[in-house]
């Protein structure tokens, strides 16, 4: 397995293939190298596999003809290789790449459809001045193309050029491409769940090899892209031979799998098996082991005396296969040592950003992260692992081709459809059990177009996916080269080469393939039965336990619980400015939607969940601007600087509500301190952070002691007041009625506030003020409105429901997921303040302190709730006009503040 990019149309540049080899130096640990000639340049990164002394790439025929970079293995290339000696064909090597490179330069580009393997390569003719792109019959091996400007034969601008890797991050480091998100298959994964479409990839103008494809570029910079093989129209041509379906059918089928397994583990290197106790999965386990215990030469050689085994489990969870695997264990015992992993929600968001960078696209859920742990851990013991891969899609593992088939059959009589129908009611079940449910328990439907931007729903309005609903093989052969499949290949070959191992899937041996698809319909699925050929050619390998499952669960993660616990980290995430402004997602939509699912009051799944965080992460990683270094890791502030972008002192201004004050100087001093608990005593709490103000005070150096000397305040966030006297609350607790979710769609939620545009906030403004008042309010607030009056809602509801606050991305954990009324007599919260202090700070600063004031405040307003200080509360609004103490995320919810002179 390896790396490959390059070029063509542009004059050498060995900088720029150096360039794109470093950023896949994970898919080829073991050598680099690279190859130009004329406008071409090719390049490789090597995972040696086979005839690891050998081998090396970029390779040449000894004419100097050819020249291949090639990612892969052609598991029959032996057999390839007594083909060509006859034919003249001479031998350097031991590798499979020098076997298809010879017989590229025997049999051109029909060499492809020979190859039993996988594959992306590359292929340079140097006599006729063509470069060759191909990937395999299933498309196991990525390859991706994009176009650019380039230069002509003659050196002269005006031409196109074309790159290629093994990856997106290649290209995206090339220079050649300008980034755009391709928005059509935004819409389409949004919509559709779909990831994998066609030759179009989430970046617009960079396409894929589909699968069995090729494309060549010729000397004249014509591109001619065609499929080399018709595997897909000849198992539709054997789905019509119906063979019969009998013992004799089952064991050639075993023979054949068993061969399939067999040719892939031919290795230099340690093989492994990713088990996850599924029926797919334990099947290759259970070859390898009998392999093992017949003493296979190629088996001994690549796995030892032991088979490694790696598997997710997930301890007391619904997902969790853990017995199954155990079983499986248990039957190759002797001859295997099982490797367990057990990933987690809090290492599932620490790894989140390097997983989402790993695919490169989005996908339609988390379940390939068990896959990536998996590979994580398996690295350290193997360099190449099989798996189950590619059975599900050829032998209809998954449920809904139980209703395909049963509309198939009834379609052939309703009596035969009705028989089968009753044998498989179980299974159909656990389809519609949780849609069921839903219903049952009145939960809402919502639609996921709710969910988008309402003009990038109009863009794309007319976009439909369908697939074929009523022909069971023409349904399998659609998912193994389109809708299925080649998403789970891409996140096999991610996952693997991100930690340097080959992954090789023997059920996509394409003669295993076309045999199953010879057979009778009833070899896939029979009386309630699917995988019914692979059942019953692994009885006697497998315990019932696995050959005879009806709950399929897969190779994923306990995604729904996972998001529960993450659900502040998630919900943080469609709060954020950035996921805000995209024109691909309602924010006001989606909060409701996810609070609404935290809650149980509606059937979205976590699936639709997952596109959008997924989606957003991708964004962030590979279109946003990256933060500098110093915003990442800024330097904590001492008590004497003001926050990013703010000033210590401020000229009250009249317009804010200085009045005579206006003109007149304060200096500001925002105090960083801990996050604040309901269990913390407010009081003692903080005037620690004011004995350390004043302890420092003498050493802070520069103008400090001067700007000191006059009257000063106190001012504290009534935030941190609400949350200790227990008036804050997790948005998970509150129980929200109906008047609250259809009043809080009328509120416009700012960056700086949600205020009451959230269900949470607005319910407790109803528990505060009551329902009559709310409604009266709110009607008055609408009439407001139209004659141009702002905030007569807050003047007619009373109280301090304007200080009622709800979560905002800003604020650190818990405050970015709770709701806060406001504190409970700010006055008298002011006044014990202000007592204490008089008691506690030092006595040069005891007869000049004027009181405490607890304010609400934000970069779009401010809001005085209580004090004890002399004068009106507008002057002290002023002295906060351009917030000091910052939007939250500083942990300055407090500051001393000095009158000048």
């Amino acid at each position: 397995m390896c790396g490959i990019a390059g070029y063509h149309g542009l004059t050498a540049d060995d900088a720029l293939l150096r360039r794109m080899n470093d950023c896949q130096v994970h898919r080829g640990p073991d050598g680099d190298g690279i190859f130009t000639d004329g406008l071409v340049g090719l390049a490789h990164r090597r995972l040696s596999i086979i005839d690891r002394a050998h081998g090396q790439q970029p390779m040449t025929t000894r004419d100097g003809r050819y020249t291949i970079v090639y990612n892969g293995e052609v598991y029959n290339y032996l057999d390839l290789r007594a083909e060509l000696e006859p034919l003249g064909h001479t031998f350097e090597t031991d590798s499979d790449t020098e076997v298809v490179l010879q017989a590229f330069a025997a049999w051109g580009a029909d060499a492809f459809d020979r190859f039993n393997g996988m594959f992306g390569l590359a292929i340079w003719d140097a006599q006729e001045r063509s470069l060759t792109l191909a990937r395999d019959h299933f498309g196991i091996k990525p390859l991706y193309v994009c176009r650019s400007a380039g230069s002509g034969a003659d050196g002269n601008e005006g031409s196109v050029a074309w790159a290629f890797a093994s990856e997106i991050k290649p290209l995206l480091a090339s220079g050649l491409y300008e980034k755009r998100p391709n928005d059509r298959t935004i819409y389409r994964y949004l919509r559709f769940r779909i990831h994998e479409d066609g030759r179009e990839t989430f970046f617009d103008g960079i396409e894929r090899l589909e699968p069995g494809e090729m494309m060549t570029i010729a000397a004249d910079g014509s591109v001619a892209r065609r499929r080399f093989t018709r595997l897909r129209e000849e198992l539709l041509e054997l789905a019509q031979e119906q063979r019969p379906y009998d013992e004799a059918a089952v064991r050639e089928y075993r023979e054949r799998l068993t061969e399939a397994v067999r040719l892939r583990l031919q290795s230099e290197v340690p093989v492994g098996t990713s088990l996850s106790g599924g029926l797919d999965s334990s099947a290759v386990a259970v070859i390898i082991n009998r392999l093992l215990g017949e003493h296979d030469e190629t088996a001994e050689g690549s796995v030892g005396q032991q088979q490694n085994t790696f598997s997710a489990v997930f301890p007391n969870s619904i997902n969790d296969e853990e017995r199954y695997v155990d079983d499986v264990l248990e039957i190759c015992r002797g001859h295997v040592s099982g490797h367990k992993i057990k990933p987690t929600a809090s290492e599932f968001k620490e790894d989140l950003v390097d997983f989402v960078r790993t695919q490169e696209e989005p996908l339609i859920s988390s379940g390939p992260y068990a896959q990536y742990q998996v590979m994580r851990e398996a690295t350290k013991h193997v360099t190449v692992l099989l798996d189950g891969q590619g059975a599900d899609e050829m032998m209809a593992g998954y449920i809904p081709y139980y209703f395909v088939y049963l509309r198939q059959l009834r379609a052939q009589g309703a009596v035969t459809a009705a028989r089968e129908l009753s044998k498989s009611l179980d299974v159909l079940y656990r389809l519609g059990r949780f849609k069921l449910k839903a219903r049952l328990r009145g939960r809402k439907d919502v639609p996921t177009t709710q969910l988008l931007g309402q003009g990038f729903v109009a863009d794309y309005k007319g976009e439909r996916y369908a697939v074929e609903g009523s022909n069971l093989k023409k349904r399998l052969v659609e998912d193994l080269f389109v809708g299925s499949l080649p998403s789970l290949l891409r996140y096999e070959d991610k996952n693997t080469m991100r930690f340097s191992l080959e992954g090789r899937v023997p059920f996509l041996d394409k003669e295993v393939v076309k045999f199953i698809f010879s057979l009778s319909d009833e070899a896939i699925i029979k009386d309630g039965w699917n995988k019914r050929i692979l059942r019953d050619a692994t009885r006697d390998l497998l315990p019932d336990s696995i050959n005879r499952r009806r709950n399929k669960i897969g190779f994923t993660t306990p995604q729904g619980e996972w998001f529960m616990r993450l659900k502040n980290h998630f919900y943080g995430i469609f709060l954020s400015e950035s996921f805000a402004t995209r024109p691909y997602f309602n924010q006001t939509e989606v909060l409701h939607a996810f609070e609404g699912w935290i809650k149980g009051t509606n059937d979205v799944d976590s699936m639709t969940f997952w596109r959008l965080i997924n989606l957003e992460l991708w964004l962030q990683e590979y279109f946003d601007e990256k933060p500098s270094e110093a915003d990442v890791a800024p330097r904590v502030k001492t008590d004497y600087e003001p926050n990013a972008r703010k000033e210590l002192d401020l000229v009250l201004d009249a317009a804010e509500g200085a009045g005579a004050d206006a003109g007149s100087t304060v200096r500001r001093y925002p105090l960083r301190t801990e996050l604040y608990a309901r269990e913390d005593d407010l009081e003692e709490k903080t005037l620690g952070y004011l004995e350390r103000f004043f302890a420092g005070l003498p050493s802070a150096g520069g103008d400090h002691d001067v700007a000191t000397k006059g009257r000063w305040y106190f001012f504290i966030s009534e935030k941190i007041v609400a949350i200790t006297q227990g008036r804050s609350y997790f948005i998970w607790d509150i129980k929200v009625s109906r008047p609250a979710r259809i009043l809080s769609r009328y509120v416009t939620r700012t960056p700086a506030g949600i205020g009451l545009g959230s269900p949470f906030t607005m319910q407790l403004a109803i528990e505060e003020a009551g329902l009559p008042r709310v409604l009266y309010a709110s009607a008055g607030g609408a009439i407001g409105k139209l004659v141009g009056r702002r905030g007569l809602f807050y003047e007619l509801v009373g109280g301090d429901i304007r200080a009622i606050d709800g979560p905002t991305e800003y604020s650190v954990y818990p405050a970015n997921v709770s709701a806060k009324l406001a504190p409970k007599d700010p006055d008298a919260v002011a006044a014990r303040l202000s007592a204490l202090i008089r008691e506690r700070v030092p006595a040069a600063w005891r007869d000049t302190f004027a009181g405490t004031v607890v304010m609400d405040a934000n970069d779009i307003g401010r809001n005085v709730l209580g004090t004890d200080a002399p004068g009106p509360t507008e002057r002290y609004e002023a002295m906060f006009a351009d917030n000091p103490l910052g939007q939250g995320s500083e942990q300055t919810p407090m500051a001393v503040v000095f009158e000048q002179s």
